[in-house]
């Protein structure tokens, strides 16, 4: 591999890691080892499950199906694939996903700009994100080349200091088993199988128009490029989880009942002392942003082509899209945080893995069920939910 591809891999890789590490990736991992405490190495074996290979399944997926998500989705049937994605689009965009982004950044680092209302800051932020986001091919090396180590470094000043000046750990709040089970739910929360699918989706697309492909080989060239790139920013992803998870084991006492929002700038706070907070509010910033970059440019790109039928460019999809999200950006969360808990969590997340397994399945050994055996899940999951 020659020095240019090998940087372009690693840029690619952490384009990866910035975009799937968002704002509740900032929570969850803490919450694990606050939960777990002693027994934090199974609840964080878990976690990975669901928060780290499950988005490796996702990113295999987009490769085997060369990053066409709505091939992927319409195995399931023409129409319902193409109901499924626009569903999805609406979560991952202005009725869920960008707003809580917004939100929980806001919450984060309130204390630091007390004098910034909700409105304004997610005027600035949205704003921020459409500047970052509208030259659509320079998505990949904004990430990889400049958000995205601003992001690790940040992270690891607070990870490295946090851990070598950690005391005593937390009592485990359970069993082995149990918080194993428990934390294995909650990796569901991240939505990373998701944004997995769509971010590999989009970066695949944005390496097409940077490499050459003429033939088969090419296409397999850049497929296997694709899969190293992804590997190193789900590792990344892994490696940062694990050092988090310890930071809410040694420095989580008494911040089990305190608001998502808050527990990883308390805990930062801890660890740095009021004089971290510029390391706090970069973490924050660039965890937020950098995933509201990777979400504006799949959502837009999605109403640009599907909604607008390119009758519109690029840039005004995204400006409307963004102005969409907010609404719930500013207020009305609450009620999109308990439905994303509710049935989209433990009936249509289900319904997701089966069918990226499937599909897997489908492209490397030819087996085809996809329907029923999704049927299937979604009304299990759906009894299970609902009634047990």
């Amino acid at each position: 591999m020659n020095k240019g591809l090998g940087s372009k891999l690693v840029s690619t890789g952490l384009a990866v890691f910035s975009m799937l590490f968002g704002a509740g990736n900032l929570i969850y991992p803490i919450a694990v080892g606050i939960s777990s405490g002693v027994n934090n190495i199974y609840g964080m074996l878990g976690f990975t499950i669901t928060a780290v290979f499950l988005p490796i399944a996702g990113l295999v997926a987009m490769i085997l199906f060369d990053g066409d998500y709505d091939e992927f989705f319409q195995r399931l049937g023409k129409l319902p694939g193409k109901i499924v994605v626009l569903v999805c689009m609406i979560i991952i965009g202005p009725l869920l996903v960008i707003p809580r982004i917004v939100t929980l950044s806001h919450v984060m680092i309130a204390p630091f700009f007390p004098q910034v209302s909700p409105l304004i800051f997610a005027l600035i932020f949205l704003g921020v994100t459409f500047l970052l986001t509208f030259r659509e091919n320079k998505i990949v090396d904004l990430l990889g080349k400049f958000i995205s180590p601003a992001l690790l470094a940040s992270l690891a000043i607070i990870i490295f200091k946090g851990l070598f000046g950690a005391a005593d750990k937390i009592e485990a709040s359970g069993s082995p088993l149990f918080v194993f089970k428990e934390n294995l739910w909650r990796g569901y929360e991240t939505l990373d199988l998701l944004g997995a699918i769509f971010f590999s989706a989009i970066v695949i697309s944005l390496l097409k128009d940077n490499f050459a492909v003429n033939s088969k080989k090419d296409l397999n060239e850049l497929a296997r490029f694709g899969f190293r790139a992804g590997l190193i920013g789900t590792s990344l992803l892994g490696v940062i989880y694990w050092g988090m998870s310890y930071l809410g084991v040694f420095y989580g006492q008494g911040l089990e009942h305190v608001n998502a929002g808050e527990m990883f700038r308390e805990i930062s706070f801890k660890i740095l002392s009021s004089y971290g907070s510029f390391v706090i509010v970069i973490a924050v910033l660039m965890a937020c942003l950098s995933t509201a970059v990777a979400l504006g440019a799949v959502v837009g790109e999605y109403a640009q082509k599907n909604v607008f039928n390119r009758k519109i460019n690029f840039a005004v999809a995204l400006l409307l899209v963004l102005l969409a999200s907010l609404p719930l950006s500013i207020y009305g969360l609450g009620a999109v945080l308990k439905l994303t808990g509710g049935p989209l969590m433990y009936v249509g997340y289900p319904a997701l893995i089966t069918l990226t397994l499937l599909n897997i399945a489908y492209k490397k050994t030819g087996f085809k069920p996809v329907k029923l055996p999704v049927l299937l899940v979604v009304l299990l999951a759906a009894v299970s939910y609902y009634w047990v």
